[in-house]
């Protein structure tokens, strides 16, 4: 594993505009920008941004590539479930795909009583509601313990600088936003790859615990996974072996994901009110730790620092030059 001088050494070697004039359809997303090709594709490039309370907090080494290599894994290790939007990788940071009819709803599923953002449902429980997206939950519950069965809590998707809201399974049909039909087939599907990527975290000693998933219709109208999938940012991994021991002491389980950073942050504001503060070196350094390590444990890959002795959109330029 690339150890933190490395990491620290990059500090500065970091992607936050992928703006690339030669390619057309620029679109810059809170972590991802995009461009349509005249021939329909899109390319996605996965920046080192890191965005968390629907805001843009930091920008963190080798983040990108983490994301890109990570979902990598798992949309190959879950395409006989459900296709998916890649054609080919031309760079470590970079996903070259269909560009597809995306649907309108964020498709999270949880294992276990937890979160920190104004959609989860941890907080909310807290707080007295036991119905929530068409769930009802029981008294009793405590923060980051297994909930009775696996759970479905969809999103409408938010556009750029709002905020993603809760909505019920009837909510989604009643307001058009997906056919009873397609939510079913949505909902079958999310279990499906959630139970997969449960399954093989299992094997290498990690707690799947919670996901989003986007979908989209390709040219012929057939459902496919898109944007990225059980990657650090979209999901929460914990460590297995600590967990029992972490509930008892009434202490946030180990984790390999972007929780690291809210709880952070949630620790020292109101990051839905108050300005974020200045994120130390030293964090974003364990942080970028946290992201290479749950990569190489789902992937038993050694993480490899691709052109790290070059500018990160200089590297990707070249990569994609083909596309120009």
């Amino acid at each position: 594993m690339i150890d933190n001088e490395t990491i620290r050494s990059q500090i500065d070697n970091v992607l936050t505009d992928a703006t690339i004039a030669e390619l057309p359809n620029h679109y810059k997303g809170k972590v991802r920008d995009t461009y349509v090709l005249e021939d329909g594709r899109m390319v996605i490039i996965a920046t080192d941004r890191q965005s968390a309370f629907d805001r843009n907090l930091a920008a963190v080494p080798f983040k990108g590539q983490v994301l890109t290599q990570t979902a990598r894994f798992w949309f190959e290790a879950t395409r006989d479930i459900c296709p998916n939007h890649v054609i080919e990788y031309p760079d470590p940071n970079v996903v070259v795909c269909k560009n597809l009819e995306m649907l309108p709803v964020e498709m999270v599923v949880r294992d276990y009583m937890t979160g920190s953002t104004n959609t989860s449902i941890w907080p909310m429980y807290r707080d007295g509601a036991r119905q929530m997206y068409g769930v009802t939950f029981p008294d009793g519950l405590v923060k980051n313990q297994k909930l009775p069965e696996t759970i479905l809590t969809p999103t409408t998707k938010a556009a750029q600088g709002e905020h993603d809201a809760p909505v019920t399974p009837a909510e989604i049909v009643e307001q058009g936003l997906l056919s009873q039909e397609r939510w079913d087939e949505l909902a079958e599907l999310s279990l499906a790859v959630f139970a997969r990527g449960r399954e093989l975290a299992a094997e290498r000693g990690l707690i799947l615990v919670d996901t989003k998933f986007e979908f989209g219709l390709d040219e012929n109208g057939d459902v496919c996974l898109a944007d990225e999938i059980l990657t650090p940012d979209s999901s929460r991994f914990w460590l297995n072996d600590s967990y029992a021991e972490k509930m008892a002491a009434e202490e946030n389980p180990e984790g390999l994901d972007k929780e690291f950073l809210r709880l952070w942050v949630n620790a020292r504001c109101d990051p839905y009110k108050d300005p974020i503060p200045e994120i130390p070196e030293e964090t974003l350094v364990e942080f970028s730790g946290r992201y290479i390590r749950l990569y190489e444990t789902v992937t038993g890959q050694e993480f490899t620092a691709d052109g790290s002795d070059m500018q990160v959109l200089e590297r990707i330029r070249g990569n994609l030059a083909a596309y120009f």
